[in-house]
């Protein structure tokens, strides 16, 4: 079916969607924004075109193919009055599409190819209905008039065959993957299209339509299959050819900037198309050198000579920067243009030739005069020469003479003659496009190739020196600094956004921390170097940019990049130039300036935080005179009121200046809840809760960079913690469901904070600084009695109970029980309530807040309340969705650990009130939880444990326990052995080695007991995941009787498993396992001390078996190196289990006393016993002699050389 589309326009900044790039579908009744002061004359305007359209399709319609001169007159009169009609100045949405396709098909049969002029008008008529009226054709007509098209190729006269291709073209657009029927014909070896769009064909008009006809194929429809192979190759071949030919000597500028135009737009729909692939016509390095040198095609005063190929290298390469020849469209004439002729500044040439303009249809003309003319006016030229305050804006010696924009330098590029002048002014455009075209399929590139890949390319984009002294390097800086077009510089900073975006951990290896090196410079030193770089000309870019749209991409690349650079291995001082330059942008009068501002600063509170020169930016003063006035000032009105006298350190430092409240605190809480002075612009887009307030896009932003400061930098913001929750309460009032959703999550955050400061692990020691717990609980009582409990119940904004109920799971627990008692009924009232959402989010998020709950202290001995969270838990793991069953699987856990602590601390009175029943149907659950997906089976492994490890022999006399008991260990024990993710596995060994704690369990005798024995020792000797050994090793070494070990053959395989695993313990193929190799021989030799100090008489023949061979001196050697080592690394545990870990291991001390212990009773009355077995007691008894006395051997000669060392000693 036909449909209409919005066709992709150039003048615009890049998509966010690169899927749908050169095209949005729209249904016919789709409804489009019309402006206010247009709509009335659009409307009348698009009745009018209706009532042609339907005129022409009536008459064609009663028409008959015929001879006569009276058809050709009146199909002549018909065609004249559709070109003649300029559809795309109103709307058109209710001219029906199918009404087209119908006339345009009818008029075919009407027009013989024979008669070629009256069918040039056609194919004029079918270019402009189908682009201005902006319809895609549907399958049949497009087979029709295709075909139509292919014959008149091949019969009618050549003249002809530019126009046919511009019909051609429009044809086709967004409909290649349909047209696989004539792709041979169009696309073949001896092709149309083929042969036409050669760079060896001598007619340039033809060739630049069959290279946009070629374009307009490439271009992809989401939903459709694309442009097949070998055609999608032979496109791609073609376009590359048409970029990498010269300019041939007969052919005028704009001619072929048209020409290059269709290529690089037909390059970007075929990177559109999908993920790049490395094949032998497709070479990445070709492309890439062809874009880089048409990002500089026509720059004022620069000329490139670029190479062929760009290969991945850390190192600039080889490119030459021509002397630009004199041109005297522009500063000759400038100088000879004389006061009289300053009249003719702004006029424009609007002259277009018909052809030239022709394909441009399809991307909206962009207004000359935005591009030719100078961008600035709003920032002042000695912007540029800040001195000494804005050293991150200034070379070594105080200037900046080859970043110095082109476009602040002179005067407008349209001071010429008016001849002169008028077709300098469009090439100007034209050059201006195609810059901007060869950077948005740059952007297609780092959208389809894998950064890894591109990451290689890196220094031919991104400087890594100024270049003072020589020619500047050409990089995608250079365009951002010195391009005349705004849009262009915008289209320059999108695409080192993009570079930026992800780069994370390939800016991680950037360091400059330490002394320079003088023999050669690292890689880490020039990243380094490339990062500087970056801030020092994107801060240039800030100062010197006025227009908003740029000033806009300006501040949200440097987002990027504050996101992903490594400053804690860069030397301080980069942020604090960045910061002072923002801040008179968060009262810019554009609001998208204001919200990119308020982005940045959320980026640079949240970039590994906490910084310690961040952290001192946030703790100078701000300057209220500055912050409060609308409208961007520059740096130099601003420099003064930066920082106070005296209180300005070389690093941004303040000096004994008074500890206050944050300032960007308070200018984000204003920014929310503060009504505007004044209208700042007309792009103030985004109604508000109130109409003097900021638009919403500024307070959003704000609550956002509150939100980021009190995670990052809960200290400072402590002190306002009342002052924050009455601001979230004020949010959570408001109607606008995104204003009460960014309100609640600055209430988790502070919550959150709160909890981290009271943890016994924090990071850093807070205790003399912590939130008194009085206040915190002033703090809930006020939250919990206002609109939270509201947010809560507003059943019609999901979303928003979602983040209400993770908003209460994060009450400190020290405070809740200080919260009045109906206030924690209300609480576990409404999250009990919520689990029955049939909403899956709110179901979710109040599951996961029960599971916090079950942890507090003044809860977990409630028998009520643990019973109901686990019927509400159990519910909930048979839900259907995936992530609902994995927050059941976690809370049971955490459920499951409770249980465990309560068995220990308040001892049988708790087990004999928990339900039996409720026991017995957790471990069916749990069991069936433990066959879901990875993320579901990782938790309900880890309940299985807990769940085992609590059974009592009360539970385990009764029948109704034997066989949920035997899938449960099944469970376990499959899960061990199975291929599920190495998190999931762990937490199986873990189990296991909880459920071994379990002395009532019938441990050695059951039948699933030797089967558990065996799945730990098939993974502590196979598992290529160090962590999941050391588990299986610790649970290995669980059991406390020889009788738990079963009988002698099941002690021997555990011994033998072990002792195996200890002497292959650094066999590994991946690297990263080698950090775990010395935890992992710690705890298998703990593992193989206990086994020794349980074994029996019938126990010596399966150790001297292997005590006996080539393994002994191995073995022999790692247990000494074991009670040697005073630093064992142990690993910490999974989901936060270190604690519990911890309890599996002993310190190497208690290993020497645990073989002292062994010896003592193996020479004493196991040795009466052993007398049959003398030479298996020997065996054992001097393997562990020898141990002990290698130990003793070493230590002595440490003691002989440390007093060594002490006597030489001064």
């Amino acid at each position: 079916m036909a449909g209409k589309v919005t066709f992709f326009d150039t003048n615009l900044s890049f998509p966010s969607n690169r899927n749908t790039q050169g095209f949005q579908s729209a249904s016919p009744d789709t409804s489009r924004f019309v402006p206010q002061s247009k709509s009335h004359h659009e409307l009348d305007g698009s009745a009018q075109a209706q009532d042609q359209i339907s005129r022409c399709y009536e008459k064609l319609r009663s028409l008959r193919p015929s001879d006569s001169a009276t058809l050709k007159t009146e199909l002549n009169l018909l065609f004249d009055q559709l070109i003649s009609e300029n559809y795309s100045s109103s709307n058109h949405d209710n001219i029906h599409p199918e009404v087209v396709c119908e006339m345009l098909m009818q008029a075919s049969r009407l027009v013989p190819l024979s008669q070629e002029h009256l069918f040039i008008k056609l194919c004029q008529v079918i270019h402009q209905l189908l682009n201005q009226l902006q319809v895609i054709v549907d399958e049949h007509t497009l087979d029709v008039l295709v075909s139509y098209c292919s014959r008149a190729l091949r019969t009618c006269s050549s003249w002809t065959h530019p126009d046919v291709l511009l019909a051609l073209s429009s044809l086709v657009y967004g409909n290649g993957s349909k047209c696989q029927r004539h792709l041979p014909e169009l696309l073949g070896l001896s092709g149309f299209l083929v042969s036409y769009g050669d760079p060896v064909q001598p007619d340039i008009e033809l060739r630049r339509s069959a290279v946009h006809c070629i374009a307009n194929l490439c271009l992809s429809v989401p939903g459709q299959p694309y442009l097949e192979e070998p055609y999608k190759g032979v496109c791609y071949g073609i376009l590359l050819r048409t970029l990498q030919s010269p300019k041939p000597p007969d052919v005028e500028d704009i001619v072929f900037c048209s020409l290059l135009q269709s290529a690089l737009k037909g390059m970007q729909y075929f990177l559109n198309g999908g993920k790049w692939k490395a094949i032998p016509n497709q070479d990445l390095g070709t492309l890439l050198a062809v874009l880089k040198r048409f990002m500089f095609y026509g720059l004022p005063g620069i000329s490139v000579e670029m190479p062929q190929v760009l290969y991945p290298a850390p190192l600039p390469q080889y490119e030459t920067v021509s002397a630009a020849k004199p041109e005297p469209s522009q500063d000759s004439a400038v100088q000879k243009k004389n006061a009289g002729s300053q009249q003719n500044k702004k006029r424009k040439s609007r002259g277009k030739g018909k052809k030239a303009g022709a394909e441009g249809k399809r991307d909206a003309e962009e207004g000359e005069g935005d591009e030719v003319k100078s961008a600035g006016g709003g920032v002042d030229q000695s912007a540029w020469s800040l001195g000494s305050q804005s050293s991150s804006v200034t070379s070594a010696s105080g200037v900046t003479p080859q970043l110095y924009p082109s476009w602040k330098k002179g005067s407008s590029d349209s001071e010429f003659s008016d001849p002169e002048g008028g077709m300098q002014s469009k090439l100007r455009l034209y050059q201006a496009r195609v810059r901007q075209s060869a950077l948005q399929c740059f952007l297609a590139v780092v959208k389809c190739v894998e950064k890894r890949i591109l990451y290689g390319y890196w220094s031919s984009f991104v400087p890594d020196a100024p270049g003072i002294g020589g020619p500047p390097p050409l990089t995608l800086l250079t365009i951002a600094l010195k391009d005349p077009s705004p849009k262009v510089r915008a289209g320059s900073l999108q695409v080192l956004s993009a570079l930026l975006e992800g780069s994370r951990q390939f800016l991680s290896t950037a360091e400059d921390t330490s002394a320079p090196r003088q023999a050669f410079t690292p890689f880490s030193a020039t990243l380094a170097a490339s990062v500087r770089e970056l801030h020092r000309g994107l801060l240039l870019a800030l100062v010197a940019e006025s227009s908003c749209q740029t000033l806009t991409q300006v501040l949200k690349c440097l987002a990027h990049l504050v996101s992903n650079v490594p400053y804690n291995r860069l030397r301080p001082g980069l942020l604090s130039p960045l910061w002072k330059q923002i801040r008179p942008y968060i009262r810019h009068r554009d609001v998208n300036v204001r919200v990119s501002c308020l982005t940045l600063f959320g980026a640079l509170v949240s970039t590994q935080a906490p910084l310690p020169e961040i952290q001192l930016l946030l703790q100078q003063p701000g300057s209220t005179s500055a912050l409060n006035t609308p409208g961007v000032r520059t740096p130099q009105e601003l420099s003064h009121n930066w920082r106070r006298p005296g209180t300005s350190s070389p690093g941004g430092a303040v000096e004994g200046g008074p500890e206050g409240p944050c300032w960007l605190l308070q200018l984000c809480v204003s920014l929310v809840t503060q009504p505007r002075e004044e209208p700042y612009s007309d792009s103030d887009a985004g109604g508000s809760s109130g109409a003097s307030l900021e638009p919403s896009p500024v307070r959003l932003e704000a609550l956002q960079v509150l939100a980021h400061l009190v995670k990052g930098y809960f200290s400072l913001a402590q002190t306002s913690l009342l002052e924050l929750g009455q601001l979230s309460a004020r949010c959570l009032a408001e109607q606008e469901p995104s204003v009460q959703l960014h309100g609640a999550k600055l209430l988790e955050e502070l919550g959150t904070g709160i909890i981290q400061q009271y943890r016994a692990d924090a990071n850093t020691p807070q205790s003399a600084k912590l939130v008194p717990v009085c206040q915190v609980v002033q703090f809930w009582s006020d939250v919990l009695s206002g609109p939270l409990i509201s947010a809560l119940q507003n059943e019609q904004h999901p979303t928003l109970q979602t983040s209400a109920c993770d908003t209460i799971s994060s009450i400190l627990p020290q405070a809740f029980s200080q919260l009045p008692d109906k206030t924690q009924v209300l609480c576990i009232t409404l999250l009990l309530g919520l689990t029955y959402s049939e909403n899956s989010l709110v179901k979710s998020a109040a599951v996961r807040a029960l599971g916090v709950y079950i942890l507090f202290p003044c809860l977990r001995e409630d028998v009520m309340f643990v019973a109901d969270t686990a019927n509400a838990i159990l519910t909930a793991l048979d839900d259907r969705s995936p992530n609902v069953r994995a927050k059941a699987a976690w809370s049971l856990g955490n459920l499951t650990d409770t249980l465990i602590v309560n068995m220990q601390s308040v001892g049988l009175e708790f087990q004999e009130e928990f339900s039996d029943m409720l026991l017995l149907n957790m471990l069916r659950s749990a069991t069936k939880a433990s066959g879901d997906k990875d993320r579901v089976k990782s938790n309900a492994v880890r309940a299985l444990g807990n769940l085992l490890h609590f059974l009592q022999p009360v539970h385990l006399g009764k029948p109704v326990f034997e066989q949920p008991l035997q899938e449960a260990m099944t469970a376990l024990i499959e899960t061990v052995r199975g291929d599920a993710t190495m998190k999931v596995r762990w937490n199986a060994c873990y189990a296991l080695g909880n459920t071994f704690r379990n002395r009532s369990l019938p441990l050695g005798s059951a039948v699933w007991s030797k089967e558990a024995y065996s799945a730990l020792s098939y993974v502590v000797t196979s598992c290529k995941n160090f962590k999941v050994r050391i588990k299986s090793a610790a649970a290995l070494s669980v059991p406390s009787t020889r009788d738990s070990y079963g009988d002698v053959h099941q002690f021997a395989e555990v011994w033998q498993a072990l002792a195996q695993a200890l002497e292959h313990s650094e066999d590994t193929e991946d690297f990263l396992e080698y950090r775990y190799c010395a935890s992992l021989r710690s705890q298998l030799c703990r593992a193989l001390l206990h086994l020794l100090s349980l074994c029996q008489p019938e126990d010596l023949p399966a150790l001297r078996s292997s005590l006996s061979d080539q393994s002994r001196p191995v073995l022999q050697d790692l247990l000494v190196r074991y009670l040697g080592d005073k630093d064992v690394a142990l690993v910490a545990g999974v989901d936060g289990l270190a604690g519990e870990e911890a309890v599996d291991h002993a310190a190497p001390e208690d290993g020497l006393m645990l073989l002292n212990e062994t010896l003592t009773r193996l020479k004493g009355p196991l040795e009466e016993t052993a007398l049959d077995r003398s030479e298996d007691l020997k065996t054992v008894l001097s393997f562990l002699e020898d141990v002990v006395r290698n130990f003793e051997e070493i230590k002595e000669s440490d003691c002989n050389d440390s007093s060594l060392q002490l006597s030489k000693s001064p």
